[in-house]
């Protein structure tokens, strides 16, 4: 009777001792096995260097008094006026004096906000028609003045905005309204398509190409300042 209780007595604590064990060994791999998915998980993520926004596209009048009904003509990139109009300060602040408001015509600025953050200020925004023409966006500069440029549509061609660039920063040319120019530019075009033979490699399409209608040719004497093309 002693000789089974100790026997007994004495498999009871090796089992005890077996199960402590293995509890021990689960738990450490447990362990493990979260480290390893919190380094799996939580790698850090690349570093991307910060990609700088494609400069503006600009035609101006740089000397003189401005003559005419334009002082120049800005080829954005989009419709989206809050991401077009940084770039668009960032070269006028330095020439003209920091712009503080713009206006526009809201036909084809399908989001105007009341106020637009560039380079270190608050630019205000206004919209109205039919006083601002929908193809002009003026700005005012605190204390220096007032300049209109034409907005080219960004879906122009690249040979059309530089003819549109010329004419609205051409100070011999004749005094045009922004939509005037763009009229008289998509009239060309399409004179130009009409008079010019098909290529046999075309099928059907068409772009457009040089012709000497409607819109001022370039005068070479006339001083521009032309940026981003």
């Amino acid at each position: 009777m002693d000789n089974t209780e100790g026997i007994s007595h004495t498999g009871f604590h090796a089992g005890s001792f077996s199960a402590k064990d293995e509890t021990r060994v689960a738990a450490k791999a447990a362990r493990r096995r979260v480290r390893i998915m919190s380094a799996t998980v939580h790698q850090p993520l690349p570093h991307h260097e910060p990609v700088a926004a494609p400069a503006a596209r600009l035609a101006l009048k740089t000397d003189g008094t401005s003559r005419g009904l334009l002082d120049g003509a800005w080829w954005p990139r989009s419709r989206d006026l809050p991401s077009e109009l940084p770039a668009l300060t960032d070269v006028l602040d330095p020439l003209w004096g920091r712009i503080t408001r713009i206006a526009v015509n809201p036909k084809y600025w399908p989001v105007i906000p009341h106020e637009i953050p560039v380079g270190g200020h608050v630019v205000k925004v206004g919209w109205f028609t039919p006083e601002i023409e929908p193809h002009k966006l003026l700005l005012l500069s605190y204390g220096t003045g007032r300049w209109d440029l034409l907005v080219i549509p960004p879906e122009t061609g690249a040979e059309s905005a530089a003819r549109l660039m010329a004419a609205a920063s051409d100070y011999d040319g004749p005094p045009m309204t922004a939509s005037a120019l763009i009229a008289a530019d998509e009239t060309r075009s399409a004179v130009s398509a009409a008079d010019r033979p098909l290529e046999p490699d075309e099928a059907g399409t068409y772009e457009s190409g040089p012709s000497s209608a409607a819109v001022p040719a370039r005068n070479h004497r006339v001083s521009r300042l032309i940026i981003g093309m």
